[in-house]
C-alpha cells in the first residue's frame, strides 16, 4: 500500500521534529555528565609574557594577559610597579573589567565592585581578587601564583 505524498512529507517532518527534541534533551543529560567525569583543566604556576608589550603602560593603567584558561589582569602603580590579578570575580567566577575613570575593578554580573588593589569594596564579592606576583626578568614578565 502507498502512502500519500502528503501524508509521507508530515510524517518525515514530526519524526524529524520528535528526533531533534529527543536529541536535545540527550544532550542536556549528557554534558553535565561529562563535565563531572572530565577534570577542568589546571592553572597554572606562572605564565610568561613579553615585557614589551607592557613597559610603555602609564600609571594607573590595566591589560589584560592570559592566566591559562581565564583572564588575567596587570595594572602599573603610580610607583610604576607591576601588579596582576585573577580576573575573575570571587562571587561567581564572571569576568572582571577595571573602568579607569573610578580606578576601580567592575563585575557586571551581580554589579560586584573591587578597588584598585583588588579589594572587594561593594557587591556581593565575598572576597578580593586574588592577587599574583610579578617579576621581570630581562625582556619577559614572569608572573606566577602566590602562596
Amino acid at each position: 500500500m502507498k502512502l500519500p505524498a502528503s501524508l509521507y512529507s508530515r510524517r518525515a517532518f514530526l519524526n524529524g521534529l520528535i528526533g531533534g527534541w529527543l536529541a536535545a534533551l540527550g544532550s542536556a543529560f549528557i554534558s553535565p555528565l561529562l563535565k563531572y567525569i572530565v577534570p577542568p583543566t589546571p592553572e597554572p604556576d606562572q605564565v610568561t609574557v613579553p615585557f614589551a608589550d607592557y613597559k610603555d603602560m602609564a600609571p594607573h593603567t590595566v591589560k589584560g594577559f592570559a592566566w591559562g584558561n581565564k583572564p588575567g589582569l596587570l595594572q602599573r602603580t603610580e610607583a610604576g610597579e607591576y601588579v596582576a590579578f585573577v580576573g575573575v570575580c570571587t562571587h561567581l567566577d564572571c569576568n572582571v573589567s577595571f573602568v579607569a575613570e573610578q580606578r576601580r575593578f567592575y563585575c557586571a554580573c551581580h554589579e560586584g565592585w573591587y578597588d584598585e588593589n583588588g579589594l572587594n569594596v561593594a557587591g556581593p564579592p565575598p572576597s578580593p581578587l586574588r592577587r599574583l606576583s610579578v617579576s621581570v626578568e630581562g625582556d619577559t614578565l614572569i608572573v606566577k601564583r602566590q602562596g
